[in-house]
């Protein structure tokens, strides 16, 4: 069998290794268009704030590894432009030289992941207006810090977004969060997102929400954030980070079935519309666990197994993938948050019954007698 496989981060560097170990003489190809394969992304923050020294422990393994370990042919800088589905190939562009060539396949796995969102806003294209999403994000960010930023504004208070806040506290600036929810982390109940706000605020950290940006405008090398209710920041550099978008251009494309969330629509089977194309990772739909409607859930773990999942069937083993809890968790200076399932409000939503229950756990040293 000749696997091909797009994208070559969680999904798809967890297909690719999978499917090696199933079988030693499939021919497996992983196109990817960044200058980098299966590093941990969730690590990007904590190396900017310093907590994570090393660099190269943020990448797991580089193209001369994996083919020295699994025997896999891993192109960084080749982005796939087009698929054919009735030739059964690909159109790839190396990206440095430009030079185009077709690599055909039996098997097509998708795995593009999800790009950061940047809303249509005015002088949302300022050089100083960054996101972070890879190693390149990354020393983008990395590099302002260096250059000697005092302060820096974050729109967004959701995982990535609170984790730059605390990692650019710990490097000494500034720090302002704009959420347009009336809550940071969308995800939790109010009552635990409350906490964490007060635990962001003790920390120095100034979080404003029930806020919206409205526009980024150029002062003097820095940049003014107007919102929405006609105050204004201003910051040495902006992080975005309202969230990701799925990667569906190549699916759209090719014909490829998407479903209601705008994700490329997978069986249990991480089988695509066309039986010979697979997809997984940040850019399918799934069904959510506690609701059973589908969902976009980007995180690292659910595409790790995904990844493993399509590997299994394509060599003949009987496993499924059939849904996502959406379990997640957040270290925020000295605290942890995290939540599994579903919220309240989601579950009023879908008309599920529910209970409610507080736990206050005990905060200083208790004993029990024995006997």
């Amino acid at each position: 069998m000749k696997l091909v496989i797009v994208g070559g981060v969680a999904a798809g560097a967890s297909t690719a290794a999978r499917a090696r170990r199933l079988d030693e003489h499939a021919e497996i190809i992983v196109l990817e268009r960044g200058q980098h394969v299966s590093f941990a992304n969730c690590g990007l923050p904590y190396h900017i704030g310093g907590t994570i020294a090393d660099r190269a422990s943020l990448l797991l393994q580089t193209p001369d590894s994996l083919k020295a370990a699994l025997d896999l042919d891993v192109r960084v800088g080749h982005e796939v432009k087009a698929i054919d589905r009735a030739a059964k190939q690909v159109q790839v562009t190396e990206v440095d030289s430009g030079r185009a060539y077709e690599e055909a396949s039996d098997k097509l796995v998708l795995c593009p992941g999800a790009s950061p969102i940047r809303p249509t806003l005015p002088g949302i294209d300022h050089p100083k207006v960054l996101v972070l999403r890879d190693i390149l994000d990354m020393e983008r960010l990395k590099a302002e810090v260096a250059g000697g930023a005092r302060n820096a504004v974050v729109i967004g208070g959701g995982y990535i977004g609170l984790e730059m806040a605390e990692n650019l506290r710990h490097r000494g600036l500034e720090v302002d969060v704009v959420e347009l929810l009336d809550q940071v982390m969308a995800p939790l109940d109010p009552e635990m997102a409350r906490e964490v706000e007060q635990h962001l605020r003790w920390h120095g950290v100034r979080v404003h929400v029930g806020a919206a940006a409205a526009a980024f405008r150029e002062e003097g090398g820095r940049v003014r954030v107007e919102l929405a209710d006609g105050n204004a920041l201003t910051a040495d550099f902006v992080v975005l980070a309202v969230g990701v978008r799925p990667e569906t251009s190549l699916a759209k494309q090719a014909g490829i079935d998407l479903g209601p969330r705008g994700g490329i629509k997978v069986d249990e089977r991480m089988r695509t519309s066309d039986p010979d194309i697979y997809a997984a990772g940040d850019a399918v739909e799934v069904l959510h666990t506690v609701t059973g409607e589908p969902k976009l859930i980007p995180l690292a773990g659910p595409a790790n197994r995904q990844g493993r999942t399509v590997a299994d069937v394509l060599f003949g083993r009987e496993s499924t993938y059939t849904t996502t809890q959406g379990t997640a968790l957040v270290k925020l200076f000295d605290m942890t948050a995290g939540g599994t399932g579903a919220v309240e409000k989601t579950l009023k939503e879908a008309g599920l019954p529910y209970e409610k229950v507080y736990l206050h756990p005990s905060g200083h040293a208790g004993y029990t007698r024995e006997g």
